[in-house]
């Protein structure tokens, strides 16, 4: 056999073994994480804190997000529904003109929500640092994580794999069109995720506890 028949055998081999595996991911999240998501505000059992996901504000073309803007009306709805009494916004500021946290901050103050009933989790980098440090650095061994369904279903399967009695509560989705990348990438997110498990990963930042009561 030559040299260049086994590269091409080796590389679709390879492709194969790959995409099996992320089917594999893939199916056995949406099959873990599904007793524990909603989209029925009614089959929300009330806790002390929810969890936003956080995520930009505007897209690379200055238009706005919807992903950002449904998880808050999301939020918007778990709280004067007397859901969640306390809310954790766990997102990325990783540069001094980008922070995902009080961007969501600002939007849920403005309807309302006090300022002193959210606490800002500045090293949300990843859904697993967001959820692990939500219990180590906030003292929450239970919480509603806010987020678009397939999202919440890698981070409830996630927090349930720490320990962490986590539901998910899902914000209303986006246009087909709009979310395909976004949707694309957590497809295969989640074959990270059980890579990241496997090595038992921890995030990036820990450090000083703020306790929730």
């Amino acid at each position: 056999m030559s040299r260049k028949r086994k590269i091409i055998i080796f590389i679709l081999a390879s492709t194969a073994i790959v995409f099996t595996l992320t089917i594999w991911a893939n199916i056995t999240v949406n099959q873990v994480a599904k007793r524990f998501i909603t989209d029925d505000l009614a089959n929300v059992k009330p806790n002390n804190v929810g969890l936003l996901l956080g995520t930009s504000r505007n897209l690379k073309n200055g238009t706005k997000n919807e992903f950002f803007f449904n998880r808050i009306e999301a939020v918007i709805e778990l709280y004067y529904s007397r859901k969640i009494k306390t809310i954790i916004i766990s997102g990325d500021n990783s540069t001094t003109d980008y922070n995902e946290p009080m961007d969501m901050k600002t939007e849920l103050v403005k309807n309302g929500i006090p300022d002193s009933l959210i606490y800002l989790d500045y090293a949300g980098f990843r859904t697993l640092d967001a959820v692990v440090r939500a219990k180590e650095i906030f003292g929450q061994n239970s919480f509603i994580i806010i987020s678009q369904k397939f999202h919440n279903e890698r981070a409830v399967f996630l927090a349930r794999k720490f320990g962490i009695d986590a539901f998910g509560y899902n914000a209303d989705e986006v246009q087909a069109y709009k979310g395909f990348k976004t949707k694309l990438r957590e497809f295969f997110a989640r074959d990270k995720m059980f890579i990241d498990l496997f090595f038992s990963v921890k995030p990036k930042f820990l450090g000083e506890k703020i306790i929730i009561k």
